[in-house]
C-alpha cells in the first residue's frame, strides 16, 4: 500500500487567474486539479491513449473542495495526489493544493471517478492491468473532508 502522496502538477498562479478580489478565482482551482488528474490516471495505465483506442472514459460524479488559504498572483503551487479506493468501476482519490514556497495547503479536493463505455454511455470495468495499478497505489491518506 503506498503512504505518501505523489506530486501530479506544478504551475503558476498568473493576475488572469485572479477575481476581483485578487485570489486565484476557484474555477482554476478546479482546473488545476483536473491537470492533476489526468496526471494522476496516466500513473494507473488510464491515458490518452488508452481511452481513445478501448473507447473509455472517466466521469467525474461527486467532488468535494476545502479552501484553506488563498492563492495569488505569483504563487508557485503544486499538487500531490493520492488515491483512496480503487474498485472495479470506481475510484476514489484526493488532490491537496499546496504553496510550493511556504508549504501551506491550499486546497483539498476529493473526487469519485467512474469508468465509462463511450458506446454505451454506461459504467463498466477497469481492464485488470488498471486496476491492479490503481490499487497498488491506495494509501491510508486521510484528506479531512
Amino acid at each position: 500500500m503506498a503512504t505518501d502522496m505523489e506530486v501530479t502538477y506544478q504551475g503558476t498562479v498568473y493576475p488572469w487567474h485572479c477575481d476581483h478580489m485578487g485570489h486565484m478565482n476557484v474555477m482554476w482551482y478546479v482546473g488545476k486539479f483536473d491537470e492533476a488528474t489526468w496526471s494522476l490516471f496516466a500513473r494507473m495505465g488510464i491515458t490518452p491513449d488508452y481511452l481513445r483506442e478501448q473507447e473509455r472514459g472517466m466521469v467525474a460524479v461527486d467532488q468535494r473542495i476545502s479552501y484553506r488559504q488563498e492563492a495569488l498572483a505569483g504563487d508557485v503551487v503544486l499538487v500531490r495526489s493520492a488515491l483512496l479506493e480503487a474498485r472495479s468501476k470506481v475510484i476514489r482519490f484526493c488532490h491537496r493544493m499546496e504553496n510550493a514556497t511556504t508549504g501551506d495547503t491550499l486546497a483539498i479536493t476529493v473526487l469519485t471517478g467512474v469508468h465509462l463505455d463511450r458506446t454505451t454511455r454506461r459504467s463498466c470495468p477497469l481492464p485488470d492491468e488498471q486496476l491492479a495499478r490503481a490499487k497498488a497505489m491506495v494509501t491510508e491518506f486521510d484528506p479531512g473532508i
